[in-house]
């Protein structure tokens, strides 16, 4: 029995000093691997894209979301009342000032002109009359053959055909005004909408809807609004009489429609936005801008000159607040606090703390800190490389996209 025990002792201790070694093993292989990743990634260049700055010159933009005004919006109605016998417009036409877009049954108006013409006619005669009969009685009052009271009676009624006369000319142009009314014509050029009234119709000047609605696009205006910051550069340029140029954009950013120029300054700011309208306008004779089309507003207030540029992808944010990675010698990188200025585009310009001809990391910048190692490349390099991918063996495999070749390589 104490035989037994003592070999059950043994066995245990064997036991546990295996399992020792196996673990001690085990945690000098894991020092081993972690000492060699550690001797191996700590000096390895981080990769990233670099650019560098230059001088240049660039424009101090300001940018705003605007809505395309027609010049003019006008709802053509009738000035007459009467039946709409003819429509000599097509929906969405461009028309000219002053002309035709239908026409009301002229009958009723030329029959009153008619009635005024005789009426006019028949006066006249009258006072023809009148005028001869003056001229006789003052001929027998000078010789005393009539009274004197007979004479200014005669004169009295001459001088009443004459307004009459008057009266009846004035009636003339009036229906000569309404018969002219029965032709509605376009009092502005423009583009026509869709027609609201059909032929055969009445119509009258009482009408709220008219019959057609019609927007002068060239030119055409775009309204939109500023930061009240920027108020006193825009009203110093428009005082001084100079050109500032206005560009609309599409939603995106990415076309430009068109190229005009700013008008005016509304002449109070929004208290609620803290921003002040702007109206620009533009020749559109192209037709790229639309009635209450949304557009991007860029409007160019100056351009500096002798600036440092860099991309716009260069900026870096953090709690020291703005900075760049900075490339020394194309070997390690420093963190460069900057005061920027203005942007345009995808440039931006440095006021402060950056050197023309300094190189700059513009992709990769997440994975530095300062004082890491990189390895630079130009921009465009890295899209490069990633078309043109190294086989195993170190050769660049150009194979296209298809089907495999026959070795399956």
């Amino acid at each position: 029995m104490k035989n037994k025990t003592i070999w059950i002792a043994i066995a245990v201790l064997a036991m546990v000093g295996a399992a020792a070694a196996i673990f001690h093993g085990k945690q000098e292989t894991h020092t081993a691997h972690a000492g060699r990743r550690g001797i191996d990634g700590a000096d390895r260049p981080v990769p990233v894209v670099a650019a560098t700055a230059r001088s240049g010159d660039i424009d101090v933009v300001i940018n705003a979301l605007g809505t395309v005004t027609a010049r003019n919006t006008v709802t053509i109605k009738p000035r007459v009342d009467g039946q709409l016998v003819r429509i000599a417009f097509r929906e969405g036409q461009l028309v000219k000032a002053g002309e035709v877009l239908a026409e009301i049954d002229p009958r009723l108006f030329q029959a009153q002109l008619d009635q005024a013409n005789g009426q006019l006619v028949r006066d006249q005669a009258l006072l023809a009359n009148a005028r001869l009969d003056l001229e006789r009685y003052r001929g027998l009052l000078a010789k005393d053959s009539i009274a004197a009271q007979q004479v200014d009676a005669q004169g009295a009624l001459a001088r009443q055909y004459e307004g009459q006369v008057l009266t009846d000319r004035a009636l003339v142009d009036n229906a000569r005004l309404q018969l002219g009314f029965t032709r509605v014509t376009a009092p502005v050029p423009g583009r026509l909408g869709l027609r609201l009234v059909d032929a055969g119709n009445m119509v009258h000047a009482s009408d709220t809807g008219g019959l057609v609605v019609i927007t002068q696009t060239q030119p055409i205006a775009v309204v939109f609004a500023i930061p009240a910051d920027n108020l006193p550069a825009v009203i110093g340029k428009l005082q001084a009489k100079e050109t500032l140029a206005v560009e609309a954009w599409d939603r995106e950013g990415k076309t430009r429609l068109a190229t005009g120029k700013l008008l005016t300054a509304d002449n109070q700011i929004d208290t609620t936005t803290g921003t002040v309208k702007l109206k620009a306008e533009f020749p559109n004779a192209d037709n790229a801008l639309f009635p209450n089309q949304f557009v991007n507003a860029r409007l160019r207030v100056e351009t500096r000159h002798g600036l440092t540029l860099v991309p716009i992808a260069a900026i870096q944010r953090g709690t020291q607040g703005t900075f760049f990675y900075v490339v020394k010698e194309g070997k390690s990188v420093s963190l460069r606090p900057v005061v920027l200025g203005p942007v345009s585009g995808d440039m931006v310009a440095v006021e402060k703390g950056l050197s023309p001809g300094e190189q700059v990391v513009i992709d990769g910048a997440d994975k530095l800190r300062q004082g890491a190692k990189v390895e630079v490349s130009a921009p465009g390099a890295r899209e490069a490389g990633q078309k043109t991918t190294p086989r195993k063996g170190g050769r660049p495999n150009h194979r296209k996209a298809g089907p495999e070749s026959k070795d399956g390589a």
